[in-house]
């Protein structure tokens, strides 16, 4: 992704980023939960939820575009480079 791709005419975060970025942050925080819950007694139909809830966000994106959806309120920044989604009610 080249930085021109990155920032729009007005040298900010393009929403196409925003969104590409949202959903490799989703798919790797399925994959993540997936792999957690495959561990050895731990089952994907053990009817409880997952441990895993922040992680390291995918680093194709830079800095800015995580610092960007936690501004819109689409991330929570839990710390030490890890991230969540908001639990929308």
């Amino acid at each position: 992704m080249t930085e021109q791709e990155q920032q729009g005419q007005g040298g900010g975060i393009t929403p196409k980023v925003l969104k590409s970025a949202m959903k490799a942050f989703k798919k790797r925080l399925k994959l993540t939960a997936l792999d957690d819950d495959s561990h050895l007694g731990r089952g994907a139909l053990s009817g409880g939820p997952t441990g895993v809830f922040a992680i390291r966000p995918p680093s194709q994106f830079p800095q800015e575009v995580w610092d960007e959806l936690c501004r819109q309120g689409k991330l929570r920044d839990s710390g030490h480079g890890l991230y969540e989604l908001v639990k929308v009610s």
